[in-house]
């Protein structure tokens, strides 16, 4: 399928479910959009850290973002007539937030996250695939980057497991 090319500014300002699903304007890149989105969830952390400093808050607003995402996302892709339409970005921004909440605080294992999570949304292993093939809403939307965020947290549990056993 052909990429379509991300919707103008004026779009991203027509509606607040616009601002959130297309990332606050980081789903308009024109390059890869979900790594633009996936890179300004990994900028915007440090300040979700500052605002939300336990893991408990910050675990809530992840539920409320998610729920909020899968409205927004939802109307942002009837707006532009395909359910997960590239500009749409928020399902990249609240699972990875997820990710880095429980990555540890290191440059190098927040890249190895970052690497990860692309990865595995791009390849959408199963049960990511079937959301994103069969459940065309704003759930199904959020949900294929939820699982893509469970791989990508159970890959850097096995890497850190390996290192731990190794020094």
């Amino acid at each position: 399928m052909a990429r379509l090319p991300p919707p103008p500014l004026k779009f991203l300002l027509h509606h607040p479910a616009h601002f959130i699903a297309c990332g606050m304007g980081s789903g308009l890149s024109p390059f890869a959009p979900g790594t633009a989105g996936t890179a300004f969830a990994w900028l915007t952390f440090p300040l979700l850290r500052l605002y939300l400093d336990s893991d408990l808050a910050l675990g809530i607003f992840l539920l409320l973002a998610f729920a909020v995402g899968v409205a927004a996302c939802q109307i942002t892709g009837r707006a532009l007539g395909v359910v997960d339409h590239g500009a749409i970005v928020w399902d990249e921004i609240v699972p990875f937030w997820g990710v880095l909440l429980l990555t540890p605080p290191d440059f190098l294992w927040q890249l190895a996250a970052f690497l990860w999570f692309r990865f595995y949304d791009i390849v959408k292993p199963q049960p990511a695939r079937f959301f994103d093939s069969q459940v065309k809403n704003g759930f199904g939307v959020m949900m294929d980057d939820v699982i893509a965020a469970g791989y990508t947290v159970l890959t850097l549990a096995v890497i850190k497991a390996v290192v731990d056993s190794l020094f």
